[in-house]
């Protein structure tokens, strides 16, 4: 890379951290944050598992679309994937301020199991931010070389908290109060 490129590779990661640093705990901020008065958006949760289903689907299109070599689809199918996750991150902590958060019915086994997915699926979705900021910068920056190292790690993440948060969703389900 070039001296330029590796000063801009290395402004994107100081932003890429913060980001990546501020979006958790904003959103843990707000998460404890009820807005008064406010009408529950006891709607919003199986819009935002909806998202997380189309951007799985997207993901996966997105991989089968730079193993035929098309790259542009590629690329309008992963930015695609980046709106779709802030859209559901909005949605989120919008259900979040409004809502208070429904606790999980189940018992034995699958009460194990749900805890086991949802702690996982958040952790991910935490550890998943800069990997994907950093995999779209280096395709930005052109080093594709870099982005598809970095992509085989982040693609695997990525799809787990999508699919997981549709399962926590499907889980949780049954006990939500609306």
């Amino acid at each position: 890379m070039s001296p330029e490129t590796t000063q801009k590779e290395r402004q994107f990661n100081r932003w890429i951290w913060i980001v990546s640093i501020a979006i958790p705990v904003v959103v843990a901020i707000l998460f404890g944050i009820k807005i008064p008065g406010a009408e529950p958006l006891g709607f919003l949760p199986p819009i935002y598992a909806g998202i997380n289903a189309l951007t799985a689907v997207l993901l996966l299109a997105a991989l089968w679309a730079i193993r035929q070599g098309k790259r542009a689809t590629h690329q309008k199918l992963m930015v695609t994937c980046i709106v779709l996750s802030l859209l559901f991150l909005v949605m989120y902590v919008a259900y979040h301020m409004t809502s208070e958060s429904t606790p999980f019915g189940g018992t034995g086994a699958v009460r194990i199991l749900y805890y086991a997915i949802l702690i996982s699926h958040i952790l991910l979705s935490i550890a998943v931010i800069p990997l994907v900021l950093r995999t779209y910068a280096k395709a930005y920056l052109g080093d594709f070389k870099g982005h598809r190292k970095l992509a085989r790690v982040t693609f695997p993440i990525w799809l787990y908290v999508a699919v997981t948060g549709v399962v926590v969703y499907l889980m949780i389900a049954p006990y939500y109060p609306y």
